[in-house]
């Protein structure tokens, strides 16, 4: 099988994996098992659905939410008036305009509801229920139903980015992520003989090893200088830390061919980074535990590409209107395969800037930039808002920093915590109230605090900038400015 979606890619050679067969007389051609075939056969539609014109994507899009929508008519009564009052009906077309009056699912009423939002039933073929549990940075838990099928797309489009950006799956793969107490502790972490159960039928891959994301950066590098990985899988919190210790102690892992970041907002200033002390590329992707993969880092940019083919993804502003080029809003999601818990145009909580078409030709919607929680906007005293760039504290010259976390909390009153050895003298704090002055253009009044760690947040997650200040009546789609590349 080669590298699925290779098709103007720079001209570069398709990456050939060898196939596992089901059969073991039939070394080549392989004979894939039942589930690898099924999983092939999706990675084979999506090399060729990444090329369909927009309007076409939408299109299929809308087929597959009729049929979501007529489900979630059926048996999911908390959806039945919800979707007659934006003029749904069963065996009817689903147009644009009745898509759009759908009303946006929000996380109090998803926790509201709880089981209400529950399927009874879910269609022949979408195998076992499973529950997903998700408290995000907010220690406020959701928890949905997923089924074959979900895992299913989750699996097929993560090894659609490992095609994308041409992976060799014989490398050795680390990643350092939150783990139970106890099961990839420092020194060893943990092992496994593969890359993970998505390459079980599918590809022959080599080790990984995984360790626990609550280690100093100091054991992380130790501990990656003895296992040489290929590719390194981590948090961009986590990534800075560690490449600002090996900077500062001219550390180098000579094996490492890519980075990998997940779960959390990546910086522009983290990408720099690891330009600047290892000469590598970080590969980022969007994703969260209730709808899967969203979107994967084209193999050609920096920007992403939605999963078209699973979800439906809309970034709305203040009036629900879906934001264009340039513009940010709010991301609402609608996992197109989720039978089982549906979420019809859930919002996330994201903010996500929308970029113009692709220059690889892939037809996917573009996001420029995921910006991160909505509730985390800067607000100022007359009442604007805006998107706090502050990923570059490290630049200020101000030394000794581990970590820093700046908190809002009230429209004049801002927090600089910070990881130090000892305090900082006047001056550095001087200087550091003059880089948030000039990165937020407003003269805020600037307080610090000092402690030994900035502990995580519940699911391991580290939020550079945290806004304190109570929502007025709750945020809505698009409480926020439109944003622009580089503001």
């Amino acid at each position: 099988m080669s590298g699925s979606g290779t098709r103007g890619a720079g001209g570069r050679k398709p990456v050939f994996h060898p196939l596992p067969s089901g059969d073991p007389t039939l070394a080549w051609p392989a004979l894939p098992r039942s589930a690898a075939a099924v999983t092939l056969a999706l990675l084979q539609q999506f090399g060729e659905s990444q090329w369909w014109p927009a309007e076409e994507l939408r299109r299929q899009q809308l087929r597959q939410a009729a049929a979501l929508l007529q489900h979630a008519w059926r048996h999911v009564p908390f959806y039945r008036e919800r979707l007659a009052g934006a003029g749904f009906r069963p065996g009817a077309a689903l147009t644009p305009e009745i898509w759009s009056r759908v009303p946006v699912l929000r996380r109090a009423e998803l926790q509201q509801a709880g089981a209400a939002l529950h399927s009874p039933v879910v269609p022949p073929g979408h195998g076992e229920i499973h529950e997903i549990s998700s408290s995000g940075s907010t220690g406020q838990v959701v928890t949905v139903r997923g089924t074959r099928i979900t895992r299913l797309f989750w699996q097929a489009l993560s090894l659609r980015d490992h095609h994308w950006h041409e992976r060799d799956f014989s490398a050795r793969l680390a990643a350092i992520r939150p783990s139970p107490p106890g099961t990839a502790d420092y020194p060893r972490g943990a092992a496994a003989k593969s890359w993970g159960r998505w390459a079980k039928g599918l590809f022959s891959s080599g080790p990984s090893n995984v360790l626990n994301i609550n280690t100093t950066a100091a054991q992380q590098a130790e501990w990656l200088q003895r296992f040489r990985p290929g590719y390194l899988l981590t948090y961009p919190s986590t990534l800075r830390e560690l490449l600002l210790h090996c900077r500062d102690q001219g550390i180098s892992f000579p094996g490492l061919r890519e980075v990998r970041t997940l779960s959390e907002t990546l910086p522009p200033e983290t990408r720099e980074l690891c330009r600047e002390v290892w000469g590598l590329p970080i590969v980022d992707g969007y994703s969260s535990q209730e709808n899967g993969l969203l979107a994967l880092q084209c193999p050609e940019h920096e920007h992403y590409h939605v999963q078209g083919e699973a979800v439906i993804l809309e970034v709305l502003d203040e009036t629900g209107r879906a934001c264009g080029p340039g513009e940010a809003g709010e991301v609402v999601v609608t996992s197109l395969m989720n039978f089982a818990t549906p979420m019809i145009r859930y919002a996330l909580g994201d903010m996500a800037e929308v970029g113009p078409p692709c220059p690889c030709g892939r037809g996917l919607p573009v996001l420029t930039r995921v910006l991160g929680r909505l509730r985390n906007t800067l607000r100022y005293p007359d009442g604007r808002r805006g998107w706090p760039m502050m990923g570059d504290i490290y630049h200020t010259g101000v030394a000794g920093i581990r970590q820093y976390q700046i908190l809002q909390h009230g429209l004049d009153d801002i927090e600089i915590k910070l990881a130090t050895a000892v305090p900082l003298g006047p001056e550095d704090e001087a200087k550091l109230r003059e880089w948030l002055h000039f990165r937020s253009g407003y003269p805020f009044q600037v307080r610090f605090s000092y402690m030994a760690e900035i502990p995580r947040g519940p699911s391991g997650k580290f939020e550079t900038f945290v806004s304190r200040i109570p929502p007025e009546g709750g945020p809505g789609p698009g409480d926020e400015t439109k944003a622009k590349q580089g503001d």
